[in-house]
């Protein structure tokens, strides 16, 4: 890879959001592009010229995947100046219906991977005194989510982790962004089972490339939280407003709307 190009990490690259960050950071770093999904990446890494990308499959489902993927950077020789952690993903339906091990999947690539991957990275940036993190969690870890009790659960985690290890950096030259979307046109409604609800057709769910403009834009500024789309920064506004038992039922009306049981 280049020395005089910075390095960002991203994961979950082979779609989605995660692809449409590569795309925008490629014009000014060097990526390492990191899904399960090989040909993907590779596709992706042709794609990309000027940057130079290395592909690293890694499945982060597995709790021997976040450290596989730091050391396969480690053993090239490269350290990365901008870490985004995108992979993650959700699921419709009753929590006591669910496939519980698909629960714990979740669990792990949301919550445990990503913690994993900023604990083994962000104490180089720091002896370096500089970089940035990335992390995706969504407007969904604003309140608790019936119907997809997990799901909303662990982004309420990503969400808190960033603010506070931004607040713990302050000084240090290392950043945390906190990237929350809405529902986005993307690969994610598919795994998650709602992509044929009216909030994620084209034209109502917001496109990725604003969404990973808007992300993008706030890591470069050292901006702690991004929520993108207008409606639904008012939402999370007038959450701060209502009785937590109010917010919840909304939020259980529209799941009930999504699974066609209104």
């Amino acid at each position: 890879m280049s020395s005089s190009r910075p390095v960002a990490l991203i994961t979950g690259a082979s779609a989605g959001i995660g692809r449409e960050i590569a795309r925008i950071l490629a014009a000014d770093h060097d990526l390492i592009l990191s899904a399960r999904r090989e040909p993907e990446l590779r596709a992706l890494a042709a794609e990309l010229a000027p940057a130079t990308c290395r592909v690293v499959t890694a499945d982060l489902s597995e709790p021997t995947g976040p450290r596989k993927l730091f050391d396969a950077v480690a053993a090239a020789g490269l350290e990365i100046d901008v870490l985004v952690n995108n992979a993650g993903f959700g699921d419709l339906g009753p929590f006591a219906d669910a496939d519980l091990a698909k629960m714990l999947r979740m669990i792990q690539v949301n919550v445990a991977s990503l913690t994993e991957l900023t604990g083994l990275f962000v104490p180089g940036l720091r002896a370096r005194g500089r970089g940035r993190v990335l992390n995706v969690g969504s407007v969904a870890g604003f309140q608790p989510g019936p119907f997809m009790a997990v799901y909303y659960a662990t982004k309420a985690f990503v969400n808190s982790f960033s603010a506070a290890l931004a607040n713990e950096l302050e000084g240090t030259g290392v950043t945390v962004t906190c990237l929350c979307p809405g529902p986005t046109v993307s690969e994610f409604a598919t795994v998650a089972g709602v992509q044929s609800l009216s909030q994620f057709e084209p034209g109502t769910a917001a496109a990725t490339r604003p969404v990973a403009e808007a992300g993008v834009r706030a890591m470069r500024r050292g901006q702690s939280l991004v929520v993108t789309g207008f409606k639904n920064k008012l939402l999370i506004f007038a959450e701060r407003f209502l009785p937590r038992g109010v917010v919840i039922r909304a939020v259980r009306s529209l799941q009930d709307k999504r699974r066609g049981k209104a």
